[in-house]
């Protein structure tokens, strides 16, 4: 079993910056791959990036590539999504979740925890 709790969320403005956290209870962080998922209002939850248990692999939804970073630190128990340059349609509840399997993974159903996610809003 393993809780997580998001921080970081806010307003920003179009072009912007944030860093979303991740925090996870529970000694065995560092087993779980992790991703991080979005609902904006009206719309299903939608994947965003993914990381490997290690770290080593990562991967990304096609419109925050290059833009959004996802990176982790098994010592912290923690997941982190940079966002640079930031949109209003990235305006969205962001959750993060955990798949007791190392792999990364781009699918919703592959998670087993998931957090009470953290509000994204950004203004144009």
């Amino acid at each position: 079993q393993v809780q997580l709790v998001e921080s970081g969320g806010g307003l920003v403005q179009a072009g912007g910056s944030l860093r979303l956290s991740c925090a996870a209870s529970g000694r065995t962080f560092s087993s779980y791959a992790m991703g991080w998922f979005r609902q904006a209002p009206g719309k299903e939850r939608e994947f965003v990036a993914t990381v490997s248990r290690t770290g080593g692999g990562t991967y990304y939804e096609d419109s925050v590539k290059g833009r959004f970073t996802i990176s982790r630190d098994n010592a912290k128990n923690t997941v982190y999504l940079q966002m640079n340059s930031l949109k209003p349609e990235d305006t969205a509840v962001y959750y993060c979740a955990a798949r007791t399997y190392s792999a990364y993974s781009d699918r919703i159903s592959d998670y087993d925890y998931w957090g009470q996610g953290t509000q994204v809003t950004v203004s144009s």
